[in-house]
């Protein structure tokens, strides 16, 4: 790039990222398109709807009907919002509560949207004695449509109401093409067992008689196809539907009645944020100066490189800010985790690149040579490192539901734009400063002579550190188990609890809830984390504690109206199941184990070893561990956020390992004659360090101001994330190569040659071993007519062994 070139470069590059800051920061036209003020925000910092039913029928349903409702409830509103939340209260109640939800407007028409979850019944268009159950007339707000001609429960009872929701298995949308191969838009229908058998029945004498089945939901028919043929394979496909949005809010009416139990809203409402204005705008000064302490380290570190990375990470944040925003994703507690892991990996990949080109400095190149040796020397391992973490987030996102949806979304926006900044703005911003003069040796810093340090020798020393800390973790949650106390603190997220409605004589902000009302719940209670909700438009406030008996209760009740004198009528409470059900608990680990499953495969298959693999698992393993034991010996609340934790800690920590491994990976391509593994492993280690140290500084120093700046919650998220980071930290260093070379030395693959006393594989290295197969890998770079000097030698050197024997 020439000096006018790199102008031009500049001048675009600004103009970019000054439109990008106007987007991110202040946006277009009136309703501010593209700002941060428009990104949604979740119900722990921002508040949405509030959505009750209850159970209606002759029965009280069983446990099972309810369990299998909230799961299928929950697939259903995931679509409004990834962080949308579904539980019981009660015993014939579900609630949902569905963030970034600001308006009545919106909410009715989620409410229209949802329907009446349970109630869809597919009818036959006439009875046994030739009378029609339905013909068209007028609605009830006076619009030509299919009515009933009998009541509903007459319809039930002389079977003609043929199939019910229940007997649906699966309603999605789409397109296929006709006879005439042209495309129509479709609603395809896959049915249960049961309900294959009922449906060939009905669409046999449908047929026959020329007849439609009316599917009838929620006090209305939402559709009337005349059946076309007898359908006896158990899928059925309904056409005449004019857009695809149609179709998709059939097919959607059509899943949501088919849940087992069938449900009538009780009341609809908009909640505030359960952490308030203060946690919102103390976790933002938290962002921007912790971002702020890492943007100085890299500049105070690397110089030049260092600004220009700093820039890129500001880039960095307006496009994240703006995707966010363009793909309506909803950001909460666990979304800001998958934000801050993605901006570690950022600086990540920039101290891999810097680090590299200094090395190439310190060898006598030029800076330009330098600098494209550095980029390219960097790849492999920003993309291995990367693509890792983005599996998981694919996997996640696809497997997982609830708030594990919303991580892996913001986790795979934020690494695929670290990528595009690491190695191509910064890179940018480099050459432009490099044609514009910036040539200076001195400006890049040159590397030094690494100390190479035996973290190989010491595995045993590191090994147990690592155990005693995990079995420590394990002793602790066994003890508190055991005195009744659970292995951990769960919070209501995880075990359920108690929800209490007050409606207050003057209507407080959520600030002076969190002061002065707080105080006492705690107190009364002894739940230390209560969380609170602020019903809007209104006086009423929902605290939500861990169970309460008969006791608390009263005196929690007792306290209000001592201190508030909140009438006694105007508190009323109500047990709710875990916000976090068992489906989503399978769903999270099933995901982690594909996820690691398909990480290994991927490790496996680039660095042709599966010993890495099992390595970065066992890495992977221990650092979880580790924080699991933080949080059974400090006993920090297990809510919401946690499964999002250990997501992050196991993205962060492959991603740190993977360096690792890529330097080892490295030097035994480049592996000299004489040279053992136990030497490889020590420099690979020892060139990685202060990348491995660095890195960790910058993303504890982001956790670190959450953690001092927050409220409660956000501390509890903070604490075992920065337990992670210092865990991640030590395995990547200290574990995971000499794990390997354990591994290596001790499970052979047909590629290893036989190790012998000596030998280069030999767990004792050195480099006085003189083994054949030590040579024959020294040689593999040789040309042919050295190897057969070589292995002349070789044998000369066999037969004087015998001879001296």
């Amino acid at each position: 790039m020439n000096k006018s070139r790199a102008v031009i470069a500049l001048i675009l590059t600004a103009v970019i990222t000054g439109l990008m800051a106007f987007t991110a920061l202040v946006g277009f036209g009136d309703g501010h398109r593209g700002s941060y003020h428009n990104i949604k925000l979740g119900l722990d910092l921002a508040g949405g709807a509030s959505i009750t039913y209850e159970a209606v029928g002759e029965q009280t349903p069983t446990d099972e009907d309810m369990a299998d409702t909230v799961y299928k409830l929950q697939q259903r509103v995931d679509q409004y919002s990834t962080e949308a939340q579904v539980y019981t209260e009660g015993s014939d109640r579900i609630n949902i509560e569905i963030p970034g939800i600001s308006g009545v407007e919106e909410t009715n028409k989620i409410l229209n949207e949802l329907g009446q979850p349970g109630s869809l019944y597919f009818i036959r268009q006439t009875d046994e004695n030739g009378n029609q159950n339905y013909q068209l007339g007028q609605d009830a707000d006076g619009n030509v449509d299919y009515v009933l001609t009998k009541d509903l429960k007459q319809i039930i009872a002389d079977g003609d109401a043929i199939l019910e929701g229940t007997d649906v298995q699966e309603a999605k949308a789409g397109y296929q093409n006709d006879n005439m191969n042209n495309q129509q838009i479709v609603v395809s229908l896959t049915f249960t067992d049961e309900g294959k058998k009922k449906f060939a029945d009905a669409t046999t004498k449908a047929y026959a008689a020329g007849e439609t089945i009316g599917i009838y939901y929620d006090g209305r028919f939402i559709s009337v196809p005349r059946v076309q043929a007898a359908i006896t394979d158990g899928r059925a496909v309904i056409t005449g539907e004019n857009t695809i949005e149609e179709a998709e809010s059939l097919a959607s009416n059509i899943r949501i009645g088919g849940l087992k139990v069938e449900l009538q809203r009780l009341r609809s409402q908009i909640v505030g944020a359960q952490l308030g204005q203060d946690a919102i705008r103390t976790s933002k000064t938290a962002g921007i100066l912790g971002f702020a302490l890492v943007a100085l380290l890299m500049i105070a570190i690397y110089w030049l490189p260092g600004f220009c990375a700093a820039l890129a990470l500001c880039i960095y944040i307006l496009i994240v800010t703006i995707v966010l925003n363009a793909f309506d994703v909803t950001l909460t507690l666990p979304g800001i985790a998958g934000i801050l892991l993605s901006i570690g990996m950022a600086v990540d990949a920039n101290v891999i690149i810097f680090a590299r080109i200094r090395e190439e400095i310190h060898a006598g190149k030029t800076v330009k040579t330098a600098m494209k040796g550095g980029y390219d020397k960097a790849l492999s391992a920003i993309i291995d490192g990367n693509v890792t973490t983005l599996i998981a987030a694919a996997v996640l996102a696809f497997l997982g539901s609830g708030t594990i949806k919303g991580f892996a979304y913001t986790l795979a926006i934020g690494i695929v734009v670290s990528m595009f900044t690491a190695l191509f703005v910064t890179r940018l911003l480099m050459n432009i400063f490099y044609a514009l003069g910036a040539q200076d040796a001195k400006l890049y810093g040159t590397g030094r002579d690494v100390k190479v340090i035996n973290f190989v020798s010491k595995r045993k020393i590191v090994f147990a550190i690592s155990a005693v800390l995990i079995i420590a973790g394990l002793a602790g949650m066994g003890m508190n188990a055991g005195s009744g106390k659970g292995a951990l603190n769960y919070s209501l997220d995880f075990v359920g609890g108690t929800s209490t409605n007050v409606t207050f004589n003057e209507d407080m902000s959520l600030d002076e809830i969190n002061e002065k009302v707080l105080p006492v719940i705690v107190e009364a209670t002894g739940d230390s984390s209560p969380q609170v909700q602020k019903v809007a438009g209104s006086s009423e406030v929902i605290f939500k504690t861990q169970e309460l008996d008969e006791e608390k209760g009263t005196a929690l009740a007792v306290a209000l109206q001592d201190t508030f004198q909140v009438d006694k009528d105007n508190i009323t409470s109500e047990t709710i199941s875990s916000t976090i059900s068992s489906e989503m608990k399978n769903a999270a680990f099933n995901a982690v184990i594909v996820a690691l499953v398909l990480m290994l495969i991927y490790i496996w298959f680039r660095f042709k070893d599966a010993r890495f693999g099992a390595s970065s698992v066992i890495c992977l393993a221990h650092d979880c561990l580790v924080v699991l034991a933080a949080y059974a010996l400090i006993r920090i609340s297990v809510g919401s956020t946690f499964i999002a934790c250990m997501l992050t800690i196991v993205g962060y920590s492959i991603n740190a390992t993977i360096v690792v491994f890529d330097r080892v990976r490295e030097n035994l391509h480049a592996r000299k004659a004489g040279t053992s593994l136990e030497e490889i492993v020590n420099t690979s280690v020892s060139q990685t360090l202060s990348r491995s140290i660095f890195t960790s500084l910058t993303t504890f120093f982001m956790v670190l101001a959450l953690y001092i700046f927050g409220v409660a919650s956000v501390k509890e998220f903070a604490l075992p994330l920065m337990v992670g980071i210092v865990a991640g930290c030590w395995s990547s260093v200290c574990i995971a190569g000499p794990l390997w070379h354990l591994l290596r030395t001790r499970i052979a693959s047909k590629k290893d040659s036989t190790p012998s006393a000596g030998s280069s594989d030999s767990t004792k290295g050195g480099s006085s071993g003189n083994s054949s197969s030590k040579k024959k890998k020294g040689s593999s770079n040789l040309s042919k007519k050295e190897r057969k000097l070589q292995r002349q030698k070789e044998i000369e050197e066999k037969n004087k062994a015998k001879i001296t024997v």
